[in-house]
């Protein structure tokens, strides 16, 4: 018993839920979410190519998915504090099924295109109304000093364990599928051309998807919010998007976190960009390349995984959540700069070095991840808690496009991956200092004489963890 009265009204909204169970619900949720999207990682590329799309208009597929990604992060955040969580969830799996119906089945340009562009729109729509369902209901029925950090990493580790097993999947199926004697022949007959091998498993990530739809709205209570129009919602948005945008300059521990997410947006670019290629010269071919990175993926999907069920301990043992992201992105330097390090040799032992190196990034990163957003969910309230999310997602995509660019634009070598250690050394720094409380206004009380520090209102920015930010005290 914590002694706190437990709202009625808050907690009859969100169906009664406890603390266990919403936490099994959300990483349901985001399981269910990226299973389909791990499983079109390994065959993406190989796909198109057998479509007839040539590598320039395949980067263009990719580049329609970014940018659309980007673009519609803070107003589909906004979006879920106007309508609600459960809502903009069930539009974003409904946006995904036909994504992946347009992929599997799309032999012209024009339509990949536009499902790359609706996985895109619903990866922003995604980004923040999951965790936001999550860290209300657990506040409304243990109060807002409830402890996160436990949640927030096994929805992370659910999100990695679900792309590392859908990659498996999505690269072993066409191969299973294809020791069939005449199964491949036999589908493009059927179907005119429309279905091959490599599309099968965007196809059984439509249907995921609407698996994920059904759960998100028979799983996900939230209380009714008030009764709103299109004109309301369209005016609330571009409001909740300016309030995301004050966010960083309000407080200089999101600001922190912002900045965080960028540098992981670096790592992360670095990492895409140059391991495949790595990789290809490590075995001689694309092809058993292709195959090498797959599993090396699916291997940082789990370590990301277990850096991400680790993320408690490591703020227990480091004895703060600023702390721990403090040492986790440390972690992901070194990785970095062994993955750099090693660069000019291809012997036994580099590659053994590099592969450690390429564990240590996704390891951190997935360490890092609940300790930032335990912090920002402290930050924050749920008035605002979407949009702070897309925003920090904002920060990370924008920043991996153009540490993307900057990669792929520089010498092959150990530079690209120097730059991108320095880049999340210089992240890390910024948590080597406790973050202040943050500021709240000051009033007259008379009977002290004088001012005092007034509670802090309702807001996008009140302080509930003392724990964390007073010296007695997050893939992505």
């Amino acid at each position: 018993m914590t002694g706190r009265p437990v709202p009625a009204a808050v907690s009859a909204g969100h169906g009664g839920l406890d603390g266990a169970t919403a936490r099994r619900r959300y990483v349901t949720v985001s399981f269910l979410f990226w299973l389909p999207i791990g499983m079109s990682i390994a065959t993406g590329v190989l796909l198109f190519t057998e479509r007839g799309m040539g590598l320039a208009a395949i980067a263009g597929f990719y580049a329609v998915h970014s940018l659309t990604a980007a673009a519609m992060e803070l107003p589909t955040g906004g979006l879920s504090d106007v309508i609600g969580r459960r809502p903009v969830l069930a539009i974003a799996g409904l946006l995904n099924l036909a994504a992946f119906t347009l992929i599997g089945l799309g032999a012209a340009g024009w339509a990949i295109a536009l499902g790359m562009g609706l996985m895109g729109f619903a990866r922003a729509l995604s980004s923040g109304p999951a965790e936001a369902w999550y860290v209300d209901t657990v506040h409304a029925h243990e109060g807002p000093d409830a402890e996160l950090r436990t949640g927030l990493a096994r929805g992370s580790s659910a999100t990695s364990a679900a792309l590392a097993l859908g990659t498996v999947l999505g690269g072993g199926l066409p191969w299973l599928l294809g020791l069939a004697p005449g199964l491949g022949e036999w589908l493009a007959d059927t179907t005119g051309g429309l279905v091959i091998l490599l599309s099968v498993p965007a196809l059984l990530g439509a249907l995921v998807e609407g698996v994920f739809v059904l759960y998100v709205l028979s799983a996900l209570p939230e209380p009714p919010r008030p009764r709103t129009t299109l004109h309301r919602v369209v005016g609330g948005v571009p409001a909740a998007i300016a309030a995301g945008l004050r966010l960083g300059a309000r407080d200089a521990l999101i600001r922190r976190i912002l900045f965080t997410a960028s540098a992981a947006g670096a790592a992360l670019a670095a990492v895409e960009l140059l391991t495949p290629g790595r990789a290809a010269a490590l075995m001689g071919t694309a092809e058993s390349g292709a195959l090498v990175f797959a599993g090396l993926a699916c291997a940082g999907f789990l370590c990301s995984a277990l850096g991400s069920q680790l993320a408690p301990l490591v703020a227990r043992f480091t004895g703060s959540s600023e702390r721990a992201v403090l040492a986790s992105l440390g972690l992901v330097t070194l990785g970095l700069t062994l993955l750099g390090l090693t660069t000019p040799s291809m012997s036994p032992l580099a590659t053994t070095v590099a592969v450690t190196g390429y564990g240590l990034v996704y390891l951190g990163l997935g360490a890092a991840g609940p300790n930032e957003n335990d912090l920002l969910h402290r930050r924050v309230d749920a008035s605002g808690r979407a949009t702070a999310l897309s925003v920090q997602s904002l920060s990370l995509q924008l920043v991996a496009a153009g540490a993307g660019l900057g990669a792929g634009a520089l010498p092959s070598g150990p530079l690209p991956w120097l730059l991108a250690a320095t880049a999340v050394l210089a992240g890390a720094l910024l948590w080597v200092r406790r973050a202040a409380p943050a500021k709240t206004p000051a009033r007259s009380d008379t009977a002290a004489g004088g001012p005092v520090a007034a509670p802090v209102p309702a807001g996008p920015l009140h302080d509930t963890a003392p724990e964390e930010i007073h010296p007695h005290a997050r893939p992505m």
